[in-house]
């Protein structure tokens, strides 16, 4: 296989996912930035607005205006830091947990309705493929 072929594949996967994405996220009334925010949350916990940008690859004035409005919706709440009283930590209400769970389990579903069409062996080779890829990133 080249390069090229792979290069197509990736750039169509993506596009397939990623509209896969925008139509369940549309069914929540919530942005896909907003679910994004809500993803990396409810995967690592609370965090400071800093890490949490740095995750979300955006910066931390545009993550001030995204966290007011999902804190606005009820799904974040902010919290001083425990050691570091400058720092603010964000993290899901349980209403936002139940988002993240919910969306959550949308992933998994797609994961393994993908995943129903490979032998054991090729998710092994993929996931190992994928680790490396994302540690590139």
């Amino acid at each position: 296989m080249s390069l090229s072929h792979l290069n197509n594949l990736i750039i169509e996967f993506y596009d397939k996912l990623s509209s896969w994405e925008q139509s369940v996220v549309k069914e929540t009334g919530y942005s896909l930035a907003q679910i994004h925010t809500v993803e990396v949350l409810g995967a690592h916990g609370s965090m400071r607005m800093k890490e949490l940008a740095d995750r979300l690859g955006i910066t931390t004035g545009t993550l001030t205006v995204q966290v007011e409005k999902l804190v606005t919706a009820g799904l974040l709440e902010r919290h001083p830091h425990q050691e570091d009283r400058r720092s603010i930590l964000v993290g899901l209400t349980d209403e936002g947990k139940k988002l993240h769970n919910a969306h959550h389990h949308l992933h998994l579903q797609l994961t393994n309705d993908l995943a129903q069409h490979l032998s054991d062996t090729e998710i092994q080779v993929l996931q190992s493929c994928l680790d490396k890829m994302v540690r590139e990133f």
